[in-house]
């Protein structure tokens, strides 16, 4: 089984995948008198292709334990797909870039507590990953009539290796 291991997430390393939604860095200004501040436009949704729209949802993602297998990828391919956690849930990101899939330029990710992903179309990701407890996540994806989701079954599974830092929190 190869190992795929476990890096930060930053914008400037998920930026071939789609965005991070942090408020870390991003451009923000006071509102409503004042009594607010606003965090704009963190993410691009793209979800209008074939008459689809944009839904709200919450998926409760069930606590994973060390060692997690990757054997399956899924993408969307007519629209972006946005997870924010709920409760700073530690999870982890696996991807490899739109089109053909290639397991040999997956890479995977750790997310920091109040870090959230936008998937970009078609780009293939590993589903929900997440650790410690039952978590939450608000997602903001395409919905409509068309069917919107590719699944493959790896033809070797790989194994996700923690990042020293997920493994400290444990």
């Amino acid at each position: 089984m190869q190992t795929l291991r476990m890096e930060p997430l930053t914008r400037a390393a998920f930026a071939p995948f789609g965005d991070v939604i942090e408020l870390e860095g991003a451009r923000h200004f006071p509102i409503n008198g004042g009594t607010t501040e606003r965090f704009h436009d963190l993410a691009t949704l793209d979800v209008n292709e074939a008459g689809g729209r944009p839904i709200v949802s919450v998926f409760r993602a069930q606590p994973r334990a060390w060692p997690v297998e990757i054997a399956m990828m899924e993408r969307h391919p007519l629209g972006s797909q946005a997870f924010v956690p709920l409760g700073g849930a530690r999870y982890a990101i696996v991807v490899a870039p739109a089109g053909e899939f290639d397991p040999a330029r997956m890479r995977a990710f750790w997310a920091a507590p109040g870090q959230g992903v936008n998937y970009a179309k078609g780009v293939w990701h590993h589903p929900l990953l997440a650790f410690d407890r039952v978590s939450d996540f608000l997602v903001i994806d395409r919905g409509g009539a068309q069917p919107n989701c590719d699944e493959i079954t790896l033809e070797r599974a790989w194994r996700l290796e923690p990042a020293d830092t997920l493994l400290a929190l444990a």
